[in-house]
């Protein structure tokens, strides 16, 4: 309700209060009617239901199934073999934990948002001062305000004394603001600019004041945030959709093979048993039991790496996502700014000087003494950024500052006020007293009557006035909050009616919030990796336009205010964030109404920020980035990844590893499916050929487990690519199996498939079907160890180095070391029901199992000469 645009009276009568506060009993109506000061968290799902969710996966459910048939058929058999059940129950356990696990890791933006009001509260209430929790105030509950308060509801100011608050976390502005009680404001005005009224959870850096109470808990600023947060959910990430594809995909291929296979064998007679563990071969063999845990580790091997170059990830999925972001909404103060106050250019007559040039300027030292902040243990001690950044600036560019300063005695004080929009101080300097004013340009030009120049006193006239006003609208256009100083001396105390008259002119001083150093060179990273940076801030458009230009994120793009935007429908908005670079003067429900926009666009979406203000839009994004340093608690817990360094150039670095991350696990799902293909051709083709099962299940969950486990795992921590952001961004329509790499996975699992049942053949039909299987099951194993090099990269593995990737020779010799165990140790031999080799069968196992190396590096050959044949 706009509360702002209401007399104190009608606030009264409108919550039933007074200057004296609520009474008892209307404490009590005011509660019921109007809430309590409480954040509330959305029902949470109780741990039944959390693992229901995990065991909703198509490739989950065919396994329990294929469990449950597998025992049946054990014990209608009379065999029963409790190791092939449990060890599928037991993978579908796994995954349901880890599951859990990772959503019980989820966001808690909302208990983030609990902690941030203040615990205790100074109020009146029956004519009475009281302190009490802050979790206890009520609607028109009248509160007292001093420095250092953190504000515990929305208020409506009814007295002020030179009241500053920090509104930084929630309106992205970094300069605290005055607010007033006396004014009433205009209908439509937005929160940044409601002068009159104090947000939830601001703090109070400076003076005093006492308001009335206009809405508390769930009704507040804080509280709709809260709102969002609870009613936008994370969506699913690219990586994870496609993985359901995939999973629903083979889950209904097994099916279908399943079914065809059992059908076909009952009519032509065969056994209903046999039949069942065949189809539970195939079902095993067509689901690549493994994957989501080694997805699951493949991107956490990537999150381990990404904390040494201060980004924390706290969702695993994002990793990825952020690859395959097209467009960056970055919040400008704290991310692309250094959210500190710097003077940045001085003017003094008749020169522009640089931050490196005015050293010798004396207005530097009439802008440290018309100060209160102070310099201790190498520390500048002062909550107001304005006077912080011109003491730091005299600070640092005298090296006797404290000899200087201490020569300069205070005797007077005038504060800034609103009416003034200056500040005066009086100082006993030797014999003589120095006043100093510093404020707006409009308010203490006219107060000044000479300015010095080449060491000469020169009267103000109309002329040297407009020039000023001329620098002052050119400073400003550049983003510098622009600071006039004047002075004068006098051989005694100067009369307090007549403090501030006869000033003379010492120059101007332009502060900014300086643009991060190496962010310009990030953003144009970004624009070569596809990827477009667009400005989200609360500050005014002079700023952040001044901020996007020097940046170079404007370019040819439109920029929108939040009142341009509140005006806008959704459709028309999807339109202009097209051609929009810089949002300024934007609300929370702005930024969430942006980030959704770009995603009806189609965008993958990151959004950067720190604030609380931040936090819906973090949470509703593709990929939320939180600043570590300065970002608050609520902006950590809604989002995605953490930038430890409040470096907006680590973004460039995860992108860069997110890309990364996801070529690896494409390879890692290359590689599973081209073996899990080559498991089903092997057993289908020897069911089609009237051969017997050619591989037991046990033999197919030892070959998805262990030896296609670990080479996957290791094909997980290939190196990034130097050339990844040079690509442009994945469409994230654009499937997995996109590129012709389904065609790779069926041709490489036919060869294998192939090759598996060429040697089960000759071992049958020479040896014994034991031995038979023995040969399958051992250049199944071998043969995908093998391959695992092969995926590594396009060109061949003797160009990229055979053993620069270290993970993958491990698990290359621990691999043929387990499967050489299993089939020579007896009593591995006789739980996985094979038979030991001889020399001649190792032979041709051997000479089998490398095949894959020689085909598809011939292959890779051809392909690159005919690659660049065209080129």
């Amino acid at each position: 309700m706009d509360y702002y645009n209401k007399s104190i009276s009608e606030l009264y009568i409108l919550f039933n209060s007074s200057k004296n506060g609520l009474t008892k009993s209307a404490v009590e109506i005011n509660k019921r009617k109007f809430g309590i000061n409480q954040i509330e968290n959305k029902k949470e799902k109780n741990l039944f239901i959390k693992i229901l969710n995990q065991l909703k996966d198509f490739m989950v459910i065919i396994l329990f199934i294929a469990a449950i048939i597998s025992f049946i058929t054990g014990y209608l058999s009379g065999k029963i073999d409790y190791i092939e059940p449990i060890v599928i129950i037991s993978i579908i356990v796994i995954n349901a934990i880890i599951g859990v696990i990772q959503e019980e890791k989820a966001s808690k933006a909302i208990d983030a948002l609990k902690k941030i009001s203040s615990p205790h509260s100074k109020i009146y209430r029956d004519n009475k001062i009281q302190n009490i929790l802050s979790k206890d105030l009520v609607v028109g509950d009248i509160i007292i305000l001093e420095s250092g308060d953190l504000v515990a509801a929305d208020v409506r100011l009814i007295e002020s004394n030179s009241l500053y608050t920090d509104e930084s976390s929630l309106t992205g502005e970094s300069i605290p603001v005055l607010k007033e009680a006396e004014i009433i404001i205009n209908k439509d005005t937005p929160i940044s600019e409601q002068k009159n009224m104090l947000i939830s959870s601001s703090l109070i850096t400076s003076g005093n004041g006492i308001g009335i109470i206009t809405a508390v808990g769930m009704n507040s600023q804080i509280g709709k945030i809260a709102k969002t947060l609870q009613n936008n959910p994370k969506e699913l990430t690219p990586l994870q959709k496609r993985l359901n594809n995939v999973s629903k995909y083979l889950g209904i291929g097994a099916i279908i093979i399943c079914f065809v296979i059992f059908l076909t064998g009952i009519l032509e007679g065969r056994p209903i048993i046999d039949m069942l563990m065949i189809s539970i071969s195939l079902a095993v063999a067509a689901i690549p039991e493994g994957l989501i845990a080694i997805v699951t580790i493949v991107l956490a091997i990537g999150v381990s790496k990404m904390v040494r170059h201060n980004v924390i990830v706290r969702k695993l999925q994002a990793v990825e996502t952020l690859g395959c972001a097209t467009v960056i909404c970055s919040d400008k103060t704290g991310t692309l700014t250094q959210n500190k106050m710097k003077v940045k250019k001085v003017y003094i007559p008749f020169d522009i000087l640089d931050s490196n040039e005015y050293i010798s300027s004396k207005i530097l030292l009439f802008g440290a003494l018309c100060n209160n902040s102070k310099f201790s243990n190498n520390k500048i001690l002062n909550s107001n950024p304005t006077d912080k950044a011109l003491f730091e600036a005299f600070i640092y560019s005298n090296k006797n500052n404290d000899f200087i300063l201490n020569n300069y005695k205070r005797i007077l004080e005038i504060p800034f006020s609103s009416n003034t929009k200056h500040m005066t101080t009086v100082y006993k300097y030797k014999n003589n007293y120095l006043t100093i004013s510093k404020g707006a340009v409009d308010k203490l030009l006219n107060k000044c009557s000479h300015y010095y120049y080449k060491n000469k006193l020169i009267k103000i006239d109309k002329s040297f006035q407009d020039k000023i006003y001329i620098i002052n609208k050119e400073m400003s256009e550049k983003s510098l909050r622009v600071i006039t100083i004047c002075y004068k001396e006098t051989n005694k105390i100067p009369d307090k009616k007549n403090l501030d008259s006869n000033l003379i002119f010492c120059g101007l001083v332009g502060i900014i919030d300086p643009p991060r150093l190496e962010v310009k060179k990030s953003i144009s990273l970004c624009k070569s990796a596809g990827i477009r940076t667009v400005m989200i801030t609360g500050d005014h458009i002079i700023t952040a336009k001044a901020i996007a230009n020097e940046l170079n994120i404007l370019s040819n793009g439109k920029i929108l205010s939040g009142e341009e935007i509140e005006k806008l429908s959704n459709e028309k908005l999807k339109q202009e964030v097209k051609i929009t670079n810089v949002f300024a003067r934007v609300t929370p429900e702005d930024k969430l109404r942006i980030v959704k926009s770009f995603k009806e666009n189609g965008e993958i979406v990151a959004m950067t920020g720190d604030g609380v203000n931040d936090a819906p839009a973090l949470r509703y994004s593709d990929i939320g980035c939180a600043m570590g340093i300065t970002g608050t608690e609520v902006a950590k817990n809604a989002a995605d990844i953490i930038l430890t360094d409040d470096n907006f150039s680590s973004i460039v670095t995860a992108v860069k590893f997110g890309r990364g991350i996801y070529d690896n696990i494409k390879r890692c799902i290359h590689f599973l499916l081209s073996s899990n293909i080559g498991e089903i051709i092997t057993i289908l083709f020897a069911f089609l050929v009237k051969l017997p099962t050619p591989l037991l299940p046990i033999h197919l969950l030892w070959v998805n487990l262990v030896t296609d486990s670990f080479p996957a795992l290791a094909l997980g921590a290939e190196r990034v690519q130097n050339n990844v952001m040079e690509r442009k961004p994945l469409s994230k329509n654009k499937g997995l199996f996109s590129d012709g790499m389904l065609i790779n996975i069926v041709t490489e699992g036919l060869m294998i498939g192939l090759l598996a049942l060429l040697s089960f053949y000759i071992g049958y039909s020479y040896y014994s079907i034991e031995v038979g299987r023995t040969m399958c099951f051992t250049v199944l194993s071998l043969s995908q160890i093998f391959h695992s090099f092969n995926m590594r990269s396009e060109n061949s593995i003797f160009k990229i180095g055979l053993l620069s990737n270290i993970y993958l020779n491990i698990s290359f010799v621990v691999c043929c070391a387990l499967q050489i165990s299993v089939v020579s140790i007896k009593e591995l031999s006789l739980i996985f029901k094979v038979s030991v080799l001889n020399i001649n069968q190792w032979s041709l196992v051997l000479l089998l199992s490398i095949m894959p190396i020689i085909v598809v590096e011939i292959s890779k050959y051809f392909t690159t000469k005919k690659k660049y044949s065209f080129n």
